[in-house]
């Protein structure tokens, strides 16, 4: 599955369109003959080693070695952790002991990691191909993503290479036809899956990625790179298209064919804008958490109408082929459709537990009999309903929930008003505890918004009073982590100061 559907396609890719450009990294276009040559000498210089362990260290730089890195990796039989450069070296440290990491790959002029061997990918020498792949069975892994835990360690979660393949094979199911003629957006950071299918699908069809430097603002980068490239295929979070509402009305996009977004909930009234600047665009909210490799739910857009949405935000669809979905109660049990649960989810595409962290694997993932067979689910922690038809609505995190008075409160419904009533504008509801350690609710506001007791006496014809907020806030921007994800702490921290 993982040759078949990984590395067979970007191998072909490779012997076919050798003189085609394969990435473009800092205005500088590199071929498929150059991604050849580095995944070689790199290789080469993996094999010299006398003992690297199953989980090679990779630094993930924005250059064409990084990427490189990561193929050299696969075709020895081997898998990648990856360590952002800008991540604090501490947290970085973490992950090294984790997952016992003995040799890192880094393509820096100076090596980040000073006490582990290092292989300075850059500086190394080409002297022939070296591109037939080893034998390794699926059960190996193909890379381990470390997340944030709530012990303050990094939480492993090691994907396999027959996940990695499943989820190849389901997303190509999905109807998507790239080609070598496709200029295609690679906005993610490497510590982020959805990086994976960003490089993945252009390599697979011998088109071009486009990476965006470290050094850069994202989404102004991305759209740079969108309008003055006309790029035909990208994947971004919602956060991106947010900073780019104000422009909307300048941004004209008709070379773009397929449009994912995906990371977060997609607001329908920020889609049915953003579809008027990307006319020619299939656009599809993609949903997956780093548990079921990349995305496991697709919804396509109708940019005619109507689309599904619950409390605003687009359905997240149907599961790709080889996934199944159920919506559970507290207690493990299947519930019928249109009522509301926690979305688990089963198939090829899951993970086989979190790394070295067998409590958290007895929390997070369930047997469930369905049909006399009994599958192992992953819990996702998303409060979800399934409707008749089969398509998932998404209704928020389960702990983005909160009770007042004794009430339970999902914050998708006060945002939902609040971005009604803020004209569309962006929109987030916290939770906090008040000097008292009561919960309250504190709405955030993004933009060019002055009226906020206005505001509030709206919201208190639409919402019972025990959601009111008691703080509504103003910001010109909203943090988002290096995933491109609203970051949520950091405003519920800035309540406190």
């Amino acid at each position: 599955m993982f040759n078949k559907y990984v590395l067979s396609p970007v191998l072909g890719s490779i012997n076919t369109y050798s003189s085609r450009n394969a990435f473009l990294v800092r205005d500088t276009y590199f071929l498929y003959s150059d991604l050849a040559q580095s995944i070689s000498k790199i290789r080469a210089s993996i094999q010299m080693q006398e003992s690297s362990g199953n989980i090679i260290g990779l630094v993930t730089n924005d250059d064409l070695e990084t990427y490189a890195s990561i193929f050299a990796i696969w075709l020895e039989g081997y898998s990648y952790a990856p360590l952002h450069p800008r991540h604090p070296h501490e947290r970085n440290m973490k992950i090294v002991d984790q997952a016992e990491i003995r040799l890192i790959l880094d393509s820096s002029d100076t090596p980040v990691f000073k006490s582990i061997k290092t292989v300075q990918s850059k500086g190394l020498e080409f002297k022939e191909l070296n591109l037939i792949p080893n034998e390794v069975s699926d059960d190996n892994l193909a890379y381990i993503l470390f997340t944030s835990g709530s012990t303050g360690q990094p939480k492993g979660v090691p994907i396999s290479r027959g996940n990695l393949g499943n989820f190849m094979k389901a997303f190509w199911e999905v109807g998507f036809k790239i080609n070598e003629e496709d200029r295609c957006l690679q906005c993610f950071d490497l510590t982020f899956d959805v990086s994976v299918q960003s490089f993945m699908v252009p390599l697979s069809r011998g088109a071009c990625t486009y990476t965006i430097p470290h050094d850069q603002i994202k989404y102004s980068y991305a759209y740079g790179l969108l309008e003055q490239h006309k790029l035909t295929f990208g994947a971004m979070a919602p956060s991106m298209v947010n900073f780019l509402q104000p422009y909307f009305e300048e941004i004209d996009l008709p070379d773009l064919r397929y449009n994912i977004l995906t990371a977060e909930a997609s607001a329908l009234g920020l889609v049915k804008e953003w579809s008027k600047c990307i006319p020619n665009a299939e656009i599809y909210d993609f949903y997956g958490p780093t548990e079921a490799t990349v995305y496991c739910t697709y919804y396509k857009y109708n940019p005619q109408g109507p689309n599904k949405q619950y409390n605003g935000m687009l359905s997240i669809g149907k599961p790709l082929n080889g996934v199944i979905a159920v919506v559970t109660d507290e207690d493990n049990r299947v519930i019928e459709n249109n009522n509301k649960g926690e979305l688990c989810i089963a198939g090829g595409q899951i993970t086989s537990g979190y790394w070295q962290n067998p409590g958290k694997n007895l929390t997070s993932f369930v047997e469930i009999e369905l049909n006399g067979i009994r599958y192992r689910f992953y819990k996702t922690g998303d409060l979800c309903y399934i409707d008749s038809e089969g398509d998932i609505m998404y209704s928020g995190r389960l702990d983005y929930q909160a009770k007042i008075q004794g009430f339970r409160i999902e914050m998708g419904e006060i945002e939902h008003y609040a971005r009604e009533l803020a004209n569309g504008l962006a929109v987030v509801a916290v939770a906090f505890k008040n000097d008292t350690g009561n919960d309250e609710i504190a709405l955030f506001v993004k933009g060019e918004f002055t009226d906020t007791d206005w505001l509030a006496d709206q919201l208190k014809l639409k919402l019972p009073y025990y959601m009111i907020p008691s703080k509504i806030i103003v910001k010109d921007d909203f943090p988002l982590n290096s995933n491109g994800k609203i970051d949520r702490n950091i405003l519920i921290k800035s309540l406190k100061q």
